[in-house]
């Protein structure tokens, strides 16, 4: 099937599935909505099966690619969402060598699906140790796609809405402590979030002085009284047509400026919210490439250096 692209729908659909995609509103509640843009014989149903991810589409990194190692470990995370005090990622470095800059790779509001699971395997091929916690591991983890196909994101979704949100801060925390500590480590960390995630990378910033640098993609600001707190050198990403998001920004931004903070700040043309997830429609390639290649770039600068 013809990859769709944001341009092929109308506007205020795209609107609708984000709602959808951020768990505002319920399939049946998408579908209602979604009727009125069904022409031309299409369903509802199509629309919705065009705009979901498609995983396939995702793999830039093959899971055995020979320039990377990468294998689900374990981290401790007393003060988490997990009873036992451990959370589980994908933890991925570089196939030759012996220590690395580190960088926690946070998902979307929907656990460690394959595309967040590529996007770590991309980091380890750039020469980076790279570790994407789930934060669903504590109700068993992301759901497995063979298993539930176009359902297991919705699943993830809702899964990911009944944990502690504190928690969940606290097992991201946790994780970057982890790469620090870890003996493959240089003690150089970085992070790198989409969404939800970017939100938490602003949240990280704050909370983990140790953070060289940040990489927030199209992520809610922090509180602006705590940005003081910052020490990383930020790299934001924002997608022009993601009016939630980039209404924060001015607040922000006035804050980093005011506390001296390190900062390089990005809008893409003609670009949605998800820009950089190569499973939707709402990928943009071209300003996903360059977004990425300047992450690259940035991380380099702050963590190789």
């Amino acid at each position: 099937m013809e990859r769709k692209k944001a341009t092929d729908f109308d506007p205020q659909l795209l609107t609708l599935f984000d709602k959808y995609v951020h768990g505002h509103i319920r399939r049946r509640e998408f579908l209602d909505g979604a009727s009125r843009f069904a022409v031309g014989g299409l369903t509802a149903t199509a629309l919705w099966e065009m705009l979901r991810p498609n995983y396939a589409l995702a793999q830039q990194v093959a899971k055995n690619d020979s320039r990377i190692k990468a294998e689900y470990a374990l981290y401790p995370s007393p003060q988490g969402n997990s009873p036992n005090g451990m959370m589980r990622g994908l933890l991925a470095q570089p196939a030759t060598g012996n220590t690395f800059p580190a960088v926690v790779v946070v998902h979307e509001n929907r656990g460690l699906n394959p595309y967040i699971e590529d996007v770590v395997r991309r980091l380890a091929a750039a020469g980076f140790m790279a570790l994407g916690p789930d934060a669903l591991w504590p109700l068993g983890g992301y759901p497995a796609v063979d298993k539930y196909g176009a359902e297991a994101d919705e699943r993830a979704v809702a899964m990911q809405r009944t944990l502690d949100g504190k928690k969940i801060t606290e097992d991201f925390v946790a994780a970057a402590d982890f790469l620090l500590k870890h003996p493959h480590s240089t003690g150089k960390l970085g992070a790198v979030g989409f969404c939800f995630g970017g939100g938490m990378v602003n949240t990280l910033a704050i909370r983990v002085p140790q953070l060289a640098a940040g990489v927030p993609f199209y992520g809610a600001a922090p509180p602006v009284e705590e940005v003081s707190k910052i020490k990383a050198a930020l790299l934001l990403h924002f997608a022009e047509m993601d009016p939630n998001i980039n209404g924060r920004w001015p607040a922000y931004e006035t804050a980093l400026k005011a506390n001296g903070v390190k900062y390089e700040a990005y809008v893409y043309p003609g670009t949605n919210h998800g820009f950089h997830n190569d499973t939707t429609p709402r990928y943009d390639e071209a300003a996903a490439t360059l977004a990425w290649q300047r992450t690259i770039d940035h991380f380099n600068k702050t963590l190789k250096s």
